[in-house]
């Protein structure tokens, strides 16, 4: 009878044996085991770095929008400089971030942001060179327009997007990765019946993970938390320098604005002084012959006389001629008519040295002049406004100029704009005044200007003008010397002749300047300058 033998194994054989099944299992299991290490591992850098990456670009792309309107609106080449520091970084973290995940700016979307920041890109540097060619305000109109503001809105979505897209893929390889742990873990668990070591391992290896996970989400939350605070840093810092440079900005209109006035009084000045100059040599002429022709006219009108007693008597042909023109007519109306032509002249000569006080182009430096003067030449230019027309009454001008004036220091041609701006408006208002009474088909009363100087002291003179106009609300009493602000229609007025003048009394002379009025008692100026101003 055949009796089997038993397999006998020997403890070096059992040792190989279980060496050999170790190596089996522990191998594989601490190779499966490191690749899921190595790449959470990976993942994990690469995930804060893509994170700081995406917020690094859109932070720097915000420094290039605010370098290049910063650029334009000022017109410093250090902003230009600037962006072209920042442009190389970043252009350096998007490739960085390419290479880090390619896929995302492989697609559609990626294109437009390409186009939308090229776009950009090309705009900007047309902002470089109109700033360049002295055309800040075409810089800034440029980009502040629709086309750039929409393309910036389009680049900014679409990094949004791209990193939202960025995130999701990462949380697509995340669970990938955790599928593998899983299998791995699954692994591990059938390996730990066989061998504890490998199971351990792989939990020591879990442990590490999650160690690693743990500190890398500290370190990340850390760097957003001093990203936070630098950005709010930084956005409170443009904050306040976009407060000044308004300010700037309103500054420098207001004197653009203010020069640009004072060039148009200046050519008013120049045109009345030519006008007057050129009226004055005729008028001359003309004044300086009427004495003569008076004086020969009368030479003449004795010897008809003495023709007519010698021979007009005795000669029948004259005596008709006489008859026919009137002759005793002549003789009466003649002198009449040379001495009209003498007043009329005169009145010319008036007029023009009025015309004369009024441009004051040769008084730029402050002198001591007749304040009368200045309204009376300002009231010459504004006549033809106070006659009356068909549909409007002629403005009455009342003066009650005080007798004792004295002259007063100041800047002539600036007093002649101040009663040039509010005489104007208060010609406006009594206009609109009439417009309104027709409207409503009520009385209209007398429209007339009260122009009123007296002597407050020895140091100040105050004068007054008056219309009975409309009268102004107090909510935009409040506001008439602000700049740029009008009551007026668009076109008819520019919201500058009361902050000018406001200047001129105020900052020039060290007056003051008040408006007293309330709706239907008519508007009144009162204005206060130093008879001599102080150094």
């Amino acid at each position: 009878m055949y009796t089997p033998q038993k397999i006998r194994v020997t403890p070096s054989q059992l040792v190989a044996i279980t060496v050999l099944l170790t190596l089996l299992l522990f191998i594989p299991q601490i190779w499966l085991n490191w690749q899921a290490y190595y790449n959470f591992n990976n993942l994990t850098k690469n995930e804060f770095r893509l994170q700081k990456l995406s917020d690094e670009i859109i932070y720097l792309d915000e420094v290039l929008t605010m370098s290049a309107r910063m650029n334009a609106a000022t017109g410093n080449l250090m902003w230009e400089k600037r962006y072209r520091q920042f442009e190389v970084k970043l252009d350096n973290a998007i490739q960085e971030s390419i290479k880090l995940a390619p896929q995302a700016y492989n697609s559609k979307d990626a294109e437009k942001i390409d186009v939308a920041n090229q776009q950009l890109v090309k705009m900007e540097y047309q902002s470089f060179d109109l700033v360049k060619k002295n055309k800040q305000q075409a810089a800034q109109q440029l980009l502040s327009s629709r086309e750039y503001e929409t393309q910036k809105q389009i680049y900014a979505d679409g990094v949004i997007k791209r990193k939202q897209n960025i995130s999701l893929e990462l949380q697509q390889q995340v669970a990938k990765y955790r599928q593998k742990i899983f299998w791995a873990i699954l692994a591990s668990i059938i390996s730990l019946l066989l061998l504890i070591p490998a199971w351990l391992l792989v939990l020591n290896l879990l442990r590490e993970y999650l160690k690693v996970k743990k500190n890398a989400q500290v370190a990340l939350e850390e760097t957003n938390w001093i990203l936070e605070t630098k950005v709010a840093a930084r956005t409170e810092t443009l904050n306040q320098k976009n407060i000044q440079l308004e300010q700037t900005l309103q500054e420098l209109k207001n004197t653009q604005v203010q020069l640009i006035q004072t060039e148009k009084m200046s050519s008013l000045g120049q045109l009345v002084a030519g006008v007057a100059h050129e009226i004055n040599n005729p008028v001359n002429f003309i004044y300086g012959n009427l004495i003569y022709a008076k004086e020969y006219t009368q030479k003449l009108i004795d010897l008809i006389k003495l023709y007519q007693q010698e021979y007009s008597h005795n000669n029948s042909k004259i005596t008709t001629v006489i008859k026919e023109i009137d002759l005793e007519f002549i003789l009466e109306d003649l002198p009449k008519i040379v001495s009209s032509m003498t007043l009329g002249a005169d009145r010319i000569r008036e007029i023009i040295i009025i015309l004369r006080n009024f441009s004051r182009l040769d008084e730029a430096d402050m002198k001591p002049v007749d304040i009368h003067e200045g309204i009376d030449s300002t009231l010459i230019i504004l006549q033809h406004q106070l006659k009356g027309k068909p549909e409007q009454k002629e403005i009455k001008i009342i003066k009650e100029y005080c007798s004792n004036s004295p002259v007063v220091e100041c800047y002539a041609g600036g007093l002649n704009q101040v009663f040039m701006n509010i005489i104007g408006n208060a010609i406006d208002a009594l206009r609109e005044k009439e417009v309104k009474d027709l409207k409503q088909a009520k009385e209209r009363n007398a429209s007339c200007i009260t122009i009123q100087t007296q002597v407050k002291n020895a140091e100040s003179l105050i004068i007054s003008i008056k219309d009975n106009g409309l009268g102004i609300s107090e909510e935009y009493k409040n506001r008439l010397f602000d700049p740029f602000f009008t009551t007026k229609p668009v076109g008819k007025g520019t919201g500058l002749g009361l902050s000018i003048s406001y200047q001129i009394i105020v900052d020039k002379h060290h007056g003051k300047i008040n408006c007293i009025s309330s709706p239907g008692e008519g508007t009144e100026f009162v204005i206060e300058i130093p008879i001599k101003q102080t150094k």
